[in-house]
């Protein structure tokens, strides 16, 4: 893609979602409030999918560390 061309692409998009959306109807107070609103929304999905992969990630590194540890590891811990 030209480099140029990414803001005209840019506006293309923004007007398809203006039409899907059917906000090109609305106020302009009421597209402030609708726009604040869904990007309010994505932010909050966006930070809990973070919180929750790294979560899910963390637990992941450990179950595995905890299969691929040594023998001797895994002897003293059921040792104790």
């Amino acid at each position: 893609m030209d480099v140029k061309n990414t803001p005209r692409y840019l506006y293309w998009l923004f007007c398809q979602f203006e039409l899907i959306t059917c906000s090109y109807l609305m106020e302009p107070w009421e597209k402030v409030l609708f726009y604040s609103f869904n990007l309010a929304m994505l932010g909050l999905l966006l930070y809990t999918t973070y919180v929750c992969v790294a979560f899910h990630a963390s637990s992941a590194f450990q179950l595995l560390g905890s299969f691929l540890g040594t023998p001797r590891e895994n002897a003293l811990s059921v040792v104790k």
